[in-house]
């Protein structure tokens, strides 16, 4: 039988702990005894251990001594302190030297039991618990997906693979991550028939779907009518899986609660994220903003640039003239770390909303530099890396900050983003839109199977662009490419981040609402 573990014991009295070794030995460890520092510090310089059991009080060398000695030779070395005297300090000594538990005596067999598996066998246990509760679910998962029939069901499906996505990524998969993609897959293929059955349903009148130009009605306006102060952080093309990772980070500061929304097609920047801030669908932006619209859509690069006057707009069109509002825009890290030296300014103000770029960035950037495609090879390695962006950040501290405010924190995105595997040929006129995962234009051909085609944009309340009203959206993991150079841009685009198209991944977004904790 293979070992659980190495177990270096060290004891002056080891002799008298031979019941509890030999336990140990018959759960599967091996056990290696000392009878003191001296000829632990040396074994340890000599051989490789998963885990110390140190006796505290010893002769010769005592406990934090070897303690010492042996996290100079191996700092990650696991120990276990074990004790009879029950002194704060000393525990604050131990503590402070790095143990990993602290055992007061008298220790039966099945503590010190506990605690090796603890230490040795924490990640596995919980790692085929997991395994075993994916199996367990995926019957049930897979039945849900053949039988949904409401955007409710969708939302429950993501947020069932969803959590095991982020539970694989920190217990390991037991090689079941490939059987979760593949129902993921076909969970987003069935979705994507849903999209196109039901969303003129879903963006029409009388729904109370909760689209993208009704986040700020459903979850800002009744706070601001209350006289709440609000803070609205629109974190651009997150997922819902990387902010189930990013959660972890902030529950300390505080307590929260995740809903979801539904963003609107394209589920793109320049749709989405507008219909955010103004609380309008697309073809009611030319409209209320003739002249912006006209300068947005001349310069295709820009057309994000007027968010902060939407938002203003749509506080005086609900009779919110009175609230103090500041919108600001983070795209450079020291944009962010400038807001974040000010963020005190801030605090009396009524509506704080704050759109932060970095996760669309990154996902853009992988698809330029063959390093960040190395670094970030699949989902789960840009989920740890939005959270280890977040951990350094300057976000981070502003978040810290904004919780001990009396304000309640609406966190969103515009569109999620879907990673592509399957080039398609598009052919269009030359006034079509570049997208990769949607386009718009005139004369647009595309199959069917791979694309929604949208012949009358009014009808799914987008606007007509130059003179064009024809929309193609991608569906699944497919991604468009024009004839010209078909080779050399579809070895470019393939397996990276993109967003535009349908799918659970761009159009389920998630919405957290943070209070402080203690307010």
């Amino acid at each position: 039988m293979n070992s659980k573990g190495k177990i270096l014991w060290v004891d002056d009295e080891i002799d008298l702990l031979k019941p509890h070794i030999m336990y140990l030995e018959n759960k599967g460890y091996e056990v290696v005894p000392v009878h003191s520092g001296e000829d632990a510090i040396h074994l340890t310089q000599e051989d490789t251990f998963d885990l110390v059991l140190l006796d505290e009080m010893m002769t010769g060398l005592d406990g934090l001594t070897t303690l010492k000695y042996i996290k100079e030779i191996d700092p990650n070395l696991p120990i276990i302190m074990i004790t009879k005297n029950e002194e704060e300090s000393l525990m604050e000594e131990a503590i402070a030297s790095h143990i990993t538990n602290y055992l007061t005596k008298p220790v039966n067999p099945s503590q010190i039991l506990i605690a090796c598996k603890n230490v040795l066998e924490t990640k596995k246990i919980q790692s085929d618990s997991a395994a075993q509760g994916y199996l367990k679910d995926f019957q049930d998962i897979g039945e849900k997906i053949s039988s949904a029939k409401t955007l409710d069901d969708w939302y429950e499906i993501n947020h069932r693979l969803t959590d095991w996505m982020v539970r694989f990524d920190s217990l390991g998969d037991q090689g079941l991550g490939e059987i979760l993609d593949e129902q993921h897959d076909e969970a987003n293929r069935q979705f994507s028939t849903f999209i196109e059955n039901e969303y003129l349903n879903l963006i029409g009148e009388s729904s109370d779907t909760i689209t993208s130009p009704k986040i700020l009605d459903a979850h800002v306006l009744p706070l601001l009518q209350k006289d709440k102060d609000v803070v609205l952080v629109v974190i651009d093309c997150l997922r819902v899986d990387q902010w189930k990772s990013l959660e972890k980070i902030l529950y300390g500061s505080f307590n929260i609660k995740t809903e979801f929304h539904l963003s609107i097609l394209p589920t793109a920047t320049p749709f989405s994220r507008n219909a955010i801030f103004s609380g309008l669908y697309p073809d009611e932006f030319p409209k209320i903003f003739p002249n912006e619209w006209e300068k947005m859509i001349r310069d295709e690069t820009s057309m994000n640039r007027y968010e902060g006057e939407f938002l203003k707009s749509y506080l005086q069109r609900n009779n919110l003239s009175q609230v103090s509002m500041n919108y600001t825009k983070v795209i450079t890290p020291e944009d962010g770390q400038k807001f974040a030296n000010h963020i005190n300014e801030y605090k009396n103000t009524n509506l704080l909303a704050l759109v932060v770029n970095f996760v669309d960035m990154l996902g853009h950037s992988r698809s330029e530099s063959n390093v960040l495609k190395e670094m970030i090879p699949d989902e789960s390695a840009y989920r740890k890396a939005v959270c280890s962006w977040m951990e350094q950040s300057w976000l981070k501290d502003v978040f810290e900050q904004i919780s001990e405010w009396n304000k309640i924190v609406v966190l969103t995105s515009d569109h999620g983003s879907i990673r592509v595997k399957k080039p398609v040929q598009v052919k269009g006129d030359r006034e079509t839109s570049d997208g990769i995962r949607y386009k718009y234009g005139k004369n647009l051909h595309v199959s069917s199977k791979v694309a929604m085609k949208i012949d009358s944009s009014k009808e799914f309340r987008l606007p007509t662009i130059d003179g064009a009203s024809d929309y193609i959206l991608s569906k699944d993991e497919y991604y468009f490419l024009y004839p010209n150079n078909y080779n050399r841009f579809a070895r470019r685009y393939e397996n990276s981040f993109q967003h535009g198209g349908i799918s659970m991944d761009e159009m389920i977004v998630p919405v957290g609402i943070l209070t402080g904790k203690g307010k």
